[in-house]
C-alpha cells in the first residue's frame, strides 16, 4: 500500500523527526510504500499588500535602533541550514520525505492512503504556525473527494482545552466522519473527540514507543557517535532560575556531572552563528542513552528516558500543555514523575522499569494492532 504520513513539518525538532521515523519504520516492516510530507523550512515574506506597512515599521524601528534587519526573513533563510546542519542529514537519509508547499500539490493518484499523525497535528495555532495553513487540512479537507483510506493514528490536540472555533469544529467534525480508523495520543484526547465530533477514539502510544531502543542505539553507533559529556541530562526547553537550581542541586547530591542536548541560543540573533548550531539526532538519542538521570520539560524527551529505563524528572511546562504529560506518564504509573521544579527529587522512589516495560508491550501490541487493522479491514 502507497501512504502518505501527515504530520507537523520536521526542521529542527527532535521528538517530531523522530516520530516521523518511527511511524514510517513500523509501516514499512509491514510492507507498505511510505513517504512524509514535509514543508521548506522558510519564513515567506508578508503578503504583497502588507509590504509597505511591514517594511515601513522595521525600517523605522532600525532607525530608532530597536531592531538590526529590515530584509528579516532572507536572514534567517541564509541561516537556518547552517542551525539545522548537524540535523539534516538524518532527515535525508533517514526519512523518505515528499516536500511541499501546500497539500493540494498532493494527487490522489499516487496513494493508497494518508495517515495523519502523530505529534499535536490538531493543535490549529501549531498547525497554521508551522505550515501556515489551517487546521482543516489536518483532517485532510484537500482530499475530501479523494478515494483513499483514512487514518489518524496518534494525533495530539496538545491540550485539555478546546482551540477550535464553531466553523472550524463542524467542519473538522463532517470530515472526521470520512476517516475509516481513527485514534489519538493522549487520553484527553479520546474525551475531545467524542464531545466535539461525537467519534469513537482510541488510544495508542506515540509511534517513538513503537520500535525498540535496540533500534534508536543502532542509530547512534552507525553514526559512531561520541560519548556524552556528563550523566545528569538537563533537556529543558523554557529553562528559568528555578529549574537552574534544581539541576546544580542534583548535581552535587548525585554527584553526577551536568550536560545539554539542547541549543537555547538557537533563536538568539545576538549569539554568533556557531553557537547557534543544534546538535545532531545521533547525538540528541545517545545523550539519553549516556544519561543516569534526566530532567526535562519535553514530552519526546520524557518518552526517550521510558525507552532508555532512565530515572528522570519531567518539570511541569503549562505553556506547552500538561495533558499530554499527564496522558502518558499515567499510562504507566509514573504519575509522580511531574513534578515542580521545588519539589525534593532525590526522595521519589526509583522507577521499576521491569512493571513499566510489562505495560509498555501490551500498549504497543494493541497499538501495532490498531494499524494493522485500520490498513487491512475492507
Amino acid at each position: 500500500m502507497r501512504i502518505g504520513i501527515l504530520t507537523l513539518p520536521l526542521h529542527t525538532n527532535y521528538g517530531g523527526i523522530l516520530q516521523a521515523y518511527a511511524l514510517q519504520t513500523v509501516l514499512e516492516k509491514m510492507g507498505h510504500e511510505v513517504v512524509v510530507f514535509d514543508t521548506p523550512n522558510k519564513t515567506l515574506l508578508p503578503p504583497f499588500w502588507k509590504m509597505p506597512l511591514s517594511f515601513g515599521k522595521r525600517t523605522l524601528k532600525k532607525i530608532l535602533g530597536r531592531t538590526d534587519r529590515i530584509f528579516v526573513e532572507h536572514y534567517q533563510n541564509k541561516i537556518r541550514p547552517v542551525i539545522a546542519k548537524n540535523i539534516l542529514p538524518f532527515i535525508d537519509g533517514k526519512i523518505h520525505r515528499k516536500v511541499i508547499k501546500n497539500f493540494h500539490q498532493l494527487s490522489q493518484a499516487d496513494y493508497d492512503a494518508i495517515i495523519v499523525g502523530s505529534d499535536q497535528v490538531w493543535r490549529a495555532v501549531y498547525f497554521h504556525m508551522w505550515l501556515g495553513q489551517d487546521v482543516e487540512n489536518g483532517y485532510l479537507l484537500f482530499a475530501k473527494d479523494w478515494k483513499i483510506k483514512r487514518i489518524s493514528y496518534a494525533a495530539s490536540f496538545g491540550t485539555s482545552v478546546w482551540e477550535y472555533t464553531d466553523e472550524q469544529t463542524q467542519i473538522c467534525k463532517l470530515l472526521l466522519k470520512k476517516f475509516d480508523a481513527v485514534s489519538v495520543r493522549e487520553s484527553n484526547g479520546v474525551e475531545l473527540c467524542k464531545k466535539h465530533f461525537d467519534i469513537d477514539a482510541i488510544q495508542v502510544l506515540d509511534p517513538t514507543m513503537l520500535i525498540s531502543n535496540e533500534e534508536y542505539c543502532n542509530i547512534f553507533r552507525e553514526a559512531n557517535t561520541p560519548k556524552s559529556k556528563g550523566t545528569l541530562l538537563n533537556y529543558v526547553l523554557d529553562e528559568n532560575e528555578e529549574i537552574c537550581n534544581l539541576i546544580k542541586e542534583l548535581s552535587i547530591k548525585m554527584k553526577l556531572l551536568p550536560f545539554a542536548l539542547n541549543n537555547l541560543f538557537e533563536n538568539d540573533d545576538t549569539k554568533p552563528l556557531e553557537m547557534r548550531i543544534k546538535s545532531s539526532v545521533e547525538t540528541w538519542l545517545r545523550g539519553f542513552y549516556d544519561a543516569e538521570f534526566v530532567i526535562t520539560d519535553s514530552f519526546h524527551a520524557c518518552v526517550f528516558s521510558i525507552l532508555f529505563k532512565k530515572q528522570f524528572v519531567v518539570i511541569g511546562n503549562r505553556k506547552r500543555g500538561m495533558a499530554r504529560f499527564e496522558s502518558l506518564l499515567n499510562m504507566f504509573g509514573l504519575e509522580d514523575r511531574l513534578v515542580s521544579a521545588d519539589v525534593n527529587v532525590i526522595d521519589l522512589p526509583i522507577i521499576n522499569y521491569d512493571l513499566v516495560y510489562d505495560k509498555l508491550n501490551v500498549l504497543k501490541k494493541n497499538s501495532l494492532s490498531f494499524l494493522e487493522r485500520a490498513l487491512n479491514d475492507d
